[in-house]
């Protein structure tokens, strides 16, 4: 592998890492990561984020690079619309579960030692016993990155075509890509969630205000892409 190439994918690596920064990706990964139990489980949040967001890239690239399939302007406006819908979708759910709910400290034993975290209770329901987030909870982080990743994918499969001459070269590049953003996300979400992590057991109003401007950060981002691509790119009109 010659030095040019892997220089290329160094640099792949390296956007994938900045891409993590975008305002969309954080307005997004925030809302779910501040809500999570442990700084592990908030930090997982932005890793499956990444795999799905890889996944929808690698689709985008066998499609594009070797399928010849064309992904259309309107198209790429439809799933940045899309985006936008789904980060007012994510606000929304934030903000309607501090509102139905109240945050305490909640203390218990788990796999033989005591730990403390910020629990979330619905009003007028009974306490359920203690659970992790499982396999189940992956699903919204995972599904998240998926859209984002699809949204992102005409934008880059074009930087592809127009750069880098050979389709299995370009193939690598994005997965190269992929594996930055994981691993950038992962990063993120963990500093999104580490504010809400230190204020959990003293400080319970600042938890409470820091998930709810995650949620408003979301809805009005969501917003906002709404407006920019439905109005001013001419989406729906």
């Amino acid at each position: 592998m010659s030095a040019q190439i892997l220089s290329l994918l160094a640099l792949g690596f390296v956007l994938g890492l900045k891409h993590a920064l975008d305002a969309d990706h954080l307005a997004a990964v925030s809302t779910i990561a501040t809500e999570r139990r442990s700084l592990l489980s908030s930090s997982l949040v932005g890793a499956i984020w990444g795999v799905g967001h890889t996944i929808s890239l690698m689709i985008a690239a066998v499609l594009v690079i070797f399928l010849h399939f064309e992904i259309g302007d309107r198209t790429a406006k439809g799933l940045e619309f899309c985006v936008g819908l789904m980060l007012i979708a994510l606000g929304v759910n934030a903000l309607r579960k501090l509102a139905r709910g109240r945050v305490h400290v909640h203390a218990h034993e788990h796999d033989g030692y005591w730990h403390v975290h910020p629990h979330l209770h619905q009003k007028d329901a009974q306490d359920k016993p203690h659970m992790h987030h499982g396999l189940k909870s992956g699903a919204r982080p995972l599904l998240v990155g998926m859209m984002h990743g699809l949204a992102g994918s005409a934008a880059l499969t074009l930087l592809v075509l127009a750069t880098i001459p050979s389709p299995l070269v370009g193939f690598v590049y994005i997965a190269v890509f992929g594996i930055g953003s994981i691993g950038g996300m992962t990063i993120m979400s963990t500093l999104c969630a580490l504010p809400t992590k230190l204020t959990s057991q003293r400080f319970a109003r600042a938890n409470f205000a820091l998930r709810c401007l995650a949620g408003v950060f979301s809805l009005a981002f969501g917003i906002f892409v709404i407006y920019d691509i439905g109005f001013v790119n001419h989406l729906l009109m």
